[in-house]
Order: structure tokens, then C-alpha cells, then sequence
């Protein structure tokens, strides 16, 4: 086992809850992480019963950020299952991108019955979901100075996706998938700027 997954089932082993699933989010699941980007690991676990119908409401949400001894910096957060479906409901993305994840760590029988009951969940108002994320990065874009390629990839990202979606109701996280379908001829370039950098990489404007 190499360095890399030892250190991811190292924070894995520190959730306290039986997982339904566990899946690699952020740059490495859109298609353009670099080399020092983080490891996000996104997924769902059961609380136990007795956690349920306690006095004290349960922590519906587990978060472990840390840097490995390898020099890994890993960021899980698990969600309880009945938050997940309220996030369903709310019509989050996020939590569709992360239970459809081509980039699967960990899976059930039963993560695979909610992929299933997760479809009808998708409507033409996830479109809110993913333009208010691509306002909020283009926000981010444009109050750098000198400007970030990342949050500029996310804005493009964001929009795909969503387009996508309304299009053929169908989850794709990965820029250079959905770059397939929209062929766009200036994401290669910024891809190739960002995976060849670091996370933080400037656009060098000419």
C-alpha cells in the first residue's frame, strides 16, 4: 500500500461511525488538482440509535483537517444520513456530486440504493445551486490581485456542471469531461496552468 492511501485510511479509521460511503471531492474529482492540493473526502455515515433518541441532539456532522506524517493534507467531512437527505431536498449539489463520484473510496449496498432514490431529487432548481456557487467564485476571482486561476476553473466548473444537469439530469463533476460536450478551446490552457502549478498559481495576464 503506497504512502497516499495509508495516510487516507489513517483518517478514515478516526470517523467514529459506520460509513455508507466515502468518495475524493474537490480539484482531484473536477480535473484539476495540483501537486500540493488537499485530499477531500466527502460521505455519509449512520449514527447509532442510542445517539438518535437521546436528550442531547447528535452531531449530525464529523470534520477531521489534517496534515499526515507523509506530508498528506486529508479534509473528511461526513454527513448523518437524514442530514443528507435534507440537503437532497434543499436541492444541494454538492452532495449529488459527492454520491456520484466516479472517485469512490468506500461503498455499500445501501449507498447504492440512495443513488437510486437520489434521482428523483433532481429538478430544474438545482440551476439556483450552481449559479449562486459561480457568483460567489467569480467574487472570489475578482477581488485578487494579481487574479487566481483556481477560483476562476470553478467558475467555469460550476457553470458546466449545472448546464449539464438541466440538459440531461445527469451528475459531472470533472471539467475535462464536461470540456467534451462544450468544447471550449480556453480550458485546456487554464487546466494545464493550474495541474503544471500550485494551488494558489496566478493568472499571468498579457
Amino acid at each position: 500500500m503506497n504512502h497516499k492511501n495509508q495516510d487516507l485510511l489513517k483518517v478514515l479509521n478516526r470517523q467514529p461511525y459506520p460509513l455508507l460511503f466515502i468518495t475524493i471531492s474537490g480539484s482531484h474529482l473536477y480535473g484539476f488538482s495540483s501537486a500540493d492540493s488537499d485530499y477531500d473526502l466527502r460521505g455519509v455515515h449512520i449514527l447509532p440509535i442510542r445517539e438518535i433518541i437521546g436528550l442531547n441532539p447528535p452531531k449530525e456532522t464529523i470534520e477531521i483537517c489534517e496534515v499526515q506524517e507523509h506530508g498528506l493534507p486529508v479534509d473528511l467531512v461526513t454527513h448523518e444520513i437524514k442530514k443528507i437527505f435534507g440537503l437532497f431536498l434543499k436541492k444541494n449539489g454538492y452532495v449529488l456530486e459527492h454520491l456520484y463520484s466516479p472517485l469512490g473510496v468506500i461503498h455499500t449496498p445501501a449507498s447504492e440504493e440512495i443513488k437510486e432514490l437520489a434521482k428523483s431529487f433532481i429538478t430544474r432548481h438545482h440551476a439556483h445551486h450552481y449559479l449562486g456557487f459561480a457568483r460567489n467564485q467569480w467574487k472570489l476571482f475578482a477581488q485578487d490581485n494579481p487574479p487566481k486561476i483556481k477560483p476562476l476553473l470553478y467558475v467555469f466548473r460550476v457553470l458546466l456542471t449545472g448546464i449539464y444537469l438541466m440538459q440531461t439530469g445527469k451528475i459531472e463533476a470533472n471539467i475535462i469531461e464536461l470540456n467534451q460536450e462544450f468544447n471550449l478551446s480556453y480550458i485546456a490552457d487554464l487546466i494545464a496552468r493550474k495541474t503544471e502549478s500550485l494551488e494558489k498559481s496566478v493568472l499571468a495576464l498579457t
